[in-house]
């Protein structure tokens, strides 16, 4: 199953997405949760430590790698390979706790309104091969613009997860997202609730995706707010939450 999962900035999404990673390989799966967010915080969420986060580097920053892998390195004329070799590099360069691996990509910083370049072209490559290519349960975490997804990949995405929570701004952000996922071709879109404090917070967005996919919540939580002050992951704290993503975990395993 391959899970991307966004939402506006705030809203809980990085916190989903690392105790989904953490469900899913404590009942068994083999997973691989991808940090596509440039705002990279995956790894906390997972649960891995300091010194293991701080030896992680991402994708993008690989300028050697890419040129390597590309060959732009061979050659002065800015001609390079457009489907470089990268079915090694997630085993090679992921770490792994708790039976999830996990893989940061970056963002390609350039000037101009475009990018072709070698580090644009291994990212490219390898989201291509994690989503078409490998059996995994593959985690996404992805900014609100999902703009590591293309056409080219989109149709992989099992199912999209767009994350809010009770608020007017969230449900904008989440529409835009859907309107551009629709776009590149993403079929499966669906919406988890987060910070929910109230039963009237659950009327609320219930009647605001009325007509949309609703998988479940997460209620708000002290232990959740104090693990990511601390860095720590909430899944190894544990709560009443555990049993709330268990049922989302379910819910798209019956997708």
């Amino acid at each position: 199953m391959k899970i991307a999962i966004t939402g506006k900035g705030g809203v809980g999404k990085t916190t989903i997405a690392g105790l989904l990673a953490r469900t899913f390989a404590a009942d068994g799966s083999r997973v691989l949760a991808i940090d596509a967010d440039p705002d990279a915080n995956l790894a906390s969420a997972v649960g891995f430590s300091e010194e293991e986060r701080n030896s992680l580097q991402p994708f993008s920053r690989m300028k050697n790698l890419a040129k390597e892998r590309t060959g732009a390195d061979q050659n002065s004329v800015g001609l390079f390979v457009l489907n470089p070799k990268v079915d090694d590099l997630p085993d090679s360069h992921c770490i792994e706790h708790a039976g999830v691996r996990l893989l940061m990509m970056g963002t390609v910083e350039h000037g101009g309104s475009g990018c072709v370049c070698p580090e644009h072209t291994l990212l490219r490559s390898l989201m291509k091969h994690l989503l078409l290519d490998r059996d995994d349960v593959v985690i996404m975490d992805m900014e609100a613009g999902i703009e590591h997804l293309g056409r080219s990949t989109a149709e992989a995405v099992d199912v999209l997860i767009v994350v809010v929570e009770p608020g007017q701004r969230s449900l904008q952000t989440s529409t835009q997202i859907e309107m551009l996922a629709g776009e590149i071709g993403i079929k499966r879109i669906v919406y988890v609730a987060s910070k929910v404090v109230s039963h009237d917070d659950l009327v609320f967005l219930k009647n605001a995706l009325k007509d949309k996919d609703f998988l479940g919540f997460l209620s708000s939580s002290e232990t959740i707010r104090t693990a990511d002050k601390r860095g720590l992951c909430a899944f190894d704290i544990g709560g009443r939450f555990l049993s709330e993503i268990q049922g989302i975990k379910t819910s798209l395993t019956k997708l």
